[in-house]
């Protein structure tokens, strides 16, 4: 028992942090503008980019919710995408630098069309296939481009109806067939190239001496990638827009989540999702369906669109929606949550009840708590429940808060880690350089914590060397630049992660990311800025002082 007699409330929350375990999740869904964009039948947005945290599993889960017929999920994990990068096949053409886009595109609008016909005609069967097919071949039977799409769909014959990696294997192993046939068959070749070439693809290396053969064998191999399937998938789509999904009634979402885990090989994730886009921005000629892909904005923002794409980096950003939570949006889904446990429980039915009263002193509660965010709703989720399982009685008291706080910022800034490691390994050790420091730091001072950060690559137990050099290389090679030079890119990626803000002007306004998202890009603006905050959310697990005293 707590002091007076009153019952610690340690089961009191509201709702799980993440979508996958959250029990009230669809009680308590908040409909925000993201939500009715992404659910919109008309509206062309189809990449629904955001930080870990802000909800989109939640949305995709809630589409499925919404419309249960209507919803295909496909799960990268489950097509052997990795059984695709480990074939010596895939290590030999890479190492002659033929581009596999076309392939990966191949493989990614085969999976996406077989999974829509699956879904639209029941197909779980051979009988089932057979129905299929005679009925679409009665309704195209007048068009000889069409009947000649539909040789394509035949050619799979039994794996048709099975799981989707059974067919991404099918279409793999046809490729790998079709490059072997081409290597051996290299008697044109001067010298002992063929012998060379024959045992290459079965050991997977491309050891081809000449640099003539080399050009050569790279362009036979290419123009065997790029006529992967692709006239005849192509015409496919015709048919799936003309005759499969033709009416209204047949509209389909197909979903496409959890690209951020270990689904492949790391060095192909980034083309396997760059060509997923390629192919998505194909299908958008079919007019009755709306491809979602959920992506995290670091691998979004890390993707080569360049010159790989074709051009079409433009058309892939102004197809993204960012998912972005205003304080009035995350109010009302803390308010919508609160009202939720309170009819299953009796607990407060609302924030004000919950939260300490606000004061002239403190302000209002939730308003200091939502500042010790980044703005999502895992955050005030998370926080809100840390401060809820230390509270005595009905209602929450600000050294309640504080308490929370410490377990809150120390889990903020492990899972800020968790969410950049894969592309900055030890970032952390980065962090920790502002253990203790004070607020707000001049240049001087944060200069100086930067200074310790860059010399992390002479501790040979520093994972992060490859990536922090990269960052700081202008140090060494370019003596004349000015600080932008040398520490513009570790600052940039400090602010742009949400970790620092940068303060500027005679009124000391500070900037961070969520409002202010193009600051760090020009140099100009960090030289022209006088301090440095740690933000809000992990001040408390660094120890971060103001004039001297800890916050």
């Amino acid at each position: 028992m707590a002091d007076g007699g009153s019952r610690r409330r340690s089961n009191f929350n509201i709702g799980g942090e993440q979508a996958e375990a959250d029990p009230i999740l669809m009680e308590a869904f908040y409909e925000s503008d993201d939500y009715n964009t992404i659910a919109s039948r008309d509206d062309s947005h189809c990449f629904l980019i955001a930080r870990t945290g802000s909800g989109k599993s939640a949305v995709l889960q809630r589409l499925e919710e919404e419309h249960p017929d209507r919803v295909v999920r496909i799960s990268p994990e489950d097509l052997s995408l990795n059984y695709i990068t480990n074939l010596s096949v895939m290590t030999f053409l890479d190492d002659l630098e033929v581009s596999l886009d076309p392939l990966f595109i191949a493989l990614w609008k085969h999976v996406l069309l077989v999974e829509m016909i699956r879904h639209r005609y029941k197909v779980d069967s051979p009988a089932a296939k057979n129905n299929f097919l005679v009925t679409l071949r009665d309704k195209i039977k007048r068009d000889p481009g069409k009947r000649a799409a539909l040789d394509y769909l035949e050619e799979f014959q039994d794996k048709f109806w099975v799981e989707a990696d059974e067919r991404v294997r099918e279409i793999t192993e046809k490729f790998e067939e079709k490059i072997n046939r081409e290597a051996k068959g290299t008697i044109g070749f001067k010298g002992s190239a063929v012998t060379n070439v024959g045992a290459t693809v079965g050991g997977g290396s491309a050891d081809v001496s000449s640099t003539e053969t080399r050009r050569e064998l790279t362009e036979r191999f290419q123009r065997i990638v790029n006529e992967t399937q692709m006239a005849r998938l192509n015409k496919m789509l015709k048919v799936l827009d003309e005759d499969i999904l033709e009416s209204r009634q047949n509209f389909t979402f197909v979903v496409i989540d959890d690209l951020d885990r270990d689904w492949v090989d790391e060095k192909l994730a980034n083309s396997l999702v760059r060509c997923l886009f390629r192919a998505v921005l194909d299908l958008q000629r079919v007019r009755n369906l709306k491809v979602i892909v959920a992506l995290r904005t670091n691998i979004f923002e890390n993707l080569d669109f360049g010159h790989r794409s074709g051009g079409q980096e433009e058309k892939f950003r102004s197809l993204a929606l960012h998912m972005r939570w205003s304080p009035s949006e995350l109010r009302e889904l803390v308010s919508d949550r609160m009202r939720v446990v309170s009819a299953k429980r009796g607990t407060p039915s609302s924030i004000t009840d919950a939260l300490p009263r606000t004061n002239t002193t403190r302000g209002d509660a939730f308003d200091y708590m939502l500042t010790r965010t980044l703005m999502r709703p895992r955050d005030i989720i998370a926080f809100l429940n840390e401060t809820f399982s230390v509270m005595n009685g009905e209602r929450a008291s600000w050294e309640d808060i504080r308490t929370a706080e410490d377990s809150y910022s120390h889990k903020r800034l492990l899972a800020l880690r968790d969410e950049w490691k894969m592309s900055y390994p030890d970032i952390d050790r980065v962090f920790a350089v502002f253990s203790g420091c004070r607020i707000p730091m001049s240049q001087e001072e944060f200069t100086r914590r930067i200074d310790d950060a860059v010399l992390l690559p002479a501790d040979p137990y520093f994972r992060g060397s490859d990536w922090l050099d990269s960052m700081t290389s202008s140090m060494w090679s370019n003596p004349n630049g000015s600080w932008a030079d040398f520490y513009g890119p570790l600052v940039t990626l400090l602010y742009n992660i949400g970790f620092i803000g940068c303060i500027t002007g005679r009124h000391s306004t500070v900037r961070y990311v969520r409002t202010f998202p193009e600051y760090a890009e020009r140099p100009s603006n960090l030289e022209a800025t006088t301090g440095y905050m740690i933000h809000p959310t992990f001040q408390s697990a660094l120890d971060v002082r103001i004039d001297g005293s800890r916050l």
